[in-house]
């Protein structure tokens, strides 16, 4: 097969010659990207050469691994146990009527190849579970959360807490969004530095329930995808201890700041309790109800079990 060629203007000679590991296929793919002046050939290649894995193939997750594929992640995970729907489609746009019945995550593998076959898209079916979470965690570089519940965004959390990754969080309902960037930085927060105590069941909301206009997800998504593409290419300022909150009806996005790591967070704390057997054991579908939450869990930890 011929590589593609860029069409417009000609790219500088000196790309041709650079120590930045693109072929003339890549670089022709990205050269939108590439004539950006705070982007460059150098952003690209630290681009192709990241991983980042994607937890929740539904309204966020389309739009975050549809361009992370586009972009050029160089290996893209998605994590995904639930099948397409016909109620996901007006926000989902990475599946199709096609594909009702096949699993999220490898309708979402598909449509990542058909847009971008030169990268690696890994898939997971068996979703995110707290005897998985770290060993998924850990294959990556950045984390992006795309989840709509409570004790998922919590395990995510803890996961990237113990593997010392990124996390780039999102959640969209009714008309609204936010997005923020855990574990990032020595003062970076975790989620559970913000929400030490998890919400009541009650009181959480998800789509099923109280509805989302579906082009909602599709922007928190997007900006998933570009907090994420910040990390890997060092290019720009990450929102990390910032909290980006979106009104759909009013159009207006604004920024608040968020306080910095506790120090007597229970799980990247100056004494945590949380390590890769707690996390491994901790049951986060009934953690609201117990007793002492994580602090009950580490008194049956092994002692000798390796902390990160």
């Amino acid at each position: 097969m011929t590589p593609l060629q860029p069409v417009g203007p000609s790219l500088p000679r000196t790309w041709e010659s650079s120590d930045h590991g693109l072929d003339s296929s890549q670089i022709a793919r990205y050269s939108r990207q590439l004539i950006l002046p705070s982007f460059g050939v150098q952003a690209q290649a630290r681009l192709c050469g990241a991983s980042v894995l994607v937890i929740g193939a539904g309204g966020l997750g389309s739009p975050a691994t549809l361009y992370l594929a586009a972009a050029g992640i160089g290996r893209l995970g998605i994590v995904d146990q639930d099948v397409v729907e016909l109620n996901n489609l007006h926000r989902q746009i990475i599946h199709s009527e096609a594909r009702i019945g096949m699993h999220k995550a490898v309708s979402a593998g598909q449509s990542c190849r058909e847009i971008n076959s030169s990268i690696q898209v890994e898939v997971h079916t068996g979703g995110f579970k707290p005897a998985n979470a770290l060993q998924l965690v850990q294959r990556y570089d950045i984390v992006v959360d795309a989840s709509d519940n409570a004790p998922t965004r919590y395990l995510v959390s803890d996961a990237c807490v113990v593997a010392q990754k990124p996390l780039v969080s999102g959640a969209a309902i009714g008309t609204d969004g936010q997005l923020t960037v855990y574990c990032h930085g020595e003062e970076g927060p975790c989620y559970r530095c913000l929400f030490p105590e998890a919400p009541r069941p009650e009181s959480c909301s998800r789509c099923a329930d109280v509805g989302v206009l579906g082009v909602i997800p599709g922007i928190i998504g997007s900006l998933q995808a570009l907090e994420a593409i910040k990390l890997a290419s060092g290019v720009g300022e990450v929102l990390s201890r910032k909290l980006l909150l979106f009104d759909g009806l009013s159009g207006r996005m604004h920024t608040v700041k968020l306080r910095a790591r506790s120090t007597t967070c229970l799980a990247c704390g100056d004494s945590p309790a949380l390590t890769a057997q707690t996390l491994a054991i901790y049951d986060y579908a009934a953690f609201t109800d117990v007793i002492g939450g994580l602090d009950a869990w580490s008194s049956d930890v092994d002692p000798s079990f390796p902390k990160y």
